[in-house]
């Protein structure tokens, strides 16, 4: 079944949904969240989406996150794609300031967080095929690496918060 997703305006006001399908063939503005997830020693959890996903198959991702499901509450949605994609639950969320983002691929209002969690990864096998800790110094050079497929919009959103880690 085709997933209802919350779309919004320009203000991040929910004016209605469509099915997934519709929002990813039409770019439809819509609601989506990340979590930046770091361990107590201070790396960043990085992964690899994997080939079959809708958009940016194949790129390595340092926020976990998805869509905002119609009538969802956005805070509901990053618990619910914490724990879907990684397997983190029960963890401290620190909200970070929101953001906007749109491309020839997507648009959105982006709810951000960040956690710490020192415990294993689950992957969803769906959505991710790799994941490894880094420093923020080794992100860092990933990012600045212009062979290094990176998640356009993470790297928009959360990627000067990454380098103020340094």
């Amino acid at each position: 079944m085709d997933e209802l997703v919350a779309l919004v305006d320009e203000n991040g006001v929910v004016t209605g949904s469509a099915p997934r399908s519709v929002m990813r063939r039409e770019n439809l503005r819509h609601c989506a969240t990340g979590v930046l997830v770091r361990n107590s020693d201070g790396q960043i959890y990085v992964h690899r989406r994997t080939p079959t996903k809708d958009v940016y198959p194949h790129h390595y991702d340092f926020a976990a996150g998805g869509v905002v499901a119609a009538g969802e509450e956005p805070y509901d949605a990053v618990v619910r794609e914490l724990d879907e994609e990684l397997g983190i639950t029960g963890v401290d969320l620190v909200k970070l300031p929101e953001g906007d983002y749109a491309d020839e691929n997507t648009a959105y209002h982006a709810y951000l967080y960040e956690c710490v969690w020192d415990g294993p990864v689950r992957h969803q096998p769906e959505e991710v095929e790799w994941g490894a800790w880094m420093s923020p110094k080794e992100l860092v050079a990933r990012l600045d690496d212009p062979d290094w497929p990176v998640m356009p919009d993470t790297n928009a959103l959360l990627g000067d918060y990454v380098r103020s880690m340094l």
